[in-house]
């Protein structure tokens, strides 16, 4: 993928995410992030984007989840892993943000104890 496939999806969040605008379809997802529809449905079945379905069995996704296909994109292209290893590079991505923003929040305002 090239940097501009990021640069759609994540233009594309921030209008729409923010919003919290109706549930997208399969195409229409892979459309606005420049995915193939069964690049898609490989992401959601790797749980590496969260989906639901439909009445009629179709993937819908939120919004929200542009930027995590976003995300996905430049991990793959920029670092070159494996789908298996996207996963487990996004939980420790998230980890680290969760540990940085309580860092932040702790009394001693992240400065070292000692």
């Amino acid at each position: 993928m090239t940097p501009s496939v990021a640069l759609v999806c994540t233009a594309a969040t921030s209008t729409s995410a923010r919003s919290g605008g109706p549930l997208l379809d399969l195409e229409s997802f892979a459309r606005t992030c420049q995915l193939h529809p069964d690049m898609v449905r490989r992401l959601v079945a790797l749980g590496l984007l969260e989906a639901a379905t439909g009445a009629a069995g179709e993937l819908l996704l939120a919004p929200s989840q542009l930027a995590a296909a976003a995300r996905l994109q430049r991990l793959r292209a920029g670092l070159g892993l494996n789908y298996a290893a996207l996963g487990l590079v996004v939980d420790l991505l998230d980890r680290v943000a969760l540990l940085e923003a309580a860092l932040r929040r702790s009394p001693t305002g992240g400065r070292p104890w000692t």
